[in-house]
């Protein structure tokens, strides 16, 4: 496999006994990482990444995704608008600076 140019995390709220309890998940970050994936393929941008992750404890702020090797964390994820501002933003090397977490 060739290493992606790019791996965004999204955060499924998964704890160590494997329930998810967290706020990402019950705002549909499961659907939301659906429409991703399916805009990522659509754009073309195969060189892209998406992955689930346990909690990344930010929960009052979800949901929220990590962008690496930038390193940009995004929160407030909660419609297909914000994931395309997120995808614009891997295009063009800019973050998309009204979802950032500080």
């Amino acid at each position: 496999m060739k290493k992606p140019a790019h791996h965004v995390f999204v955060c499924a709220s998964f704890r160590m006994s494997g329930e998810p309890q967290g706020v990402c998940h019950k705002k549909g970050s499961g659907q939301l990482m659906q429409y991703l994936e399916t805009e990522l393929s659509d754009r073309g941008l195969g060189d892209v990444s998406v992955s689930a992750t346990g909690c990344l404890k930010v929960c009052d702020r979800g949901p929220a995704m990590v962008v690496y090797p930038e390193n940009w964390w995004y929160g407030k994820i909660e419609s297909e608008e914000a994931i395309d501002a997120i995808i614009d933003s891997i295009e063009s090397g800019t973050p998309a600076a009204e979802y950032l977490l500080a």
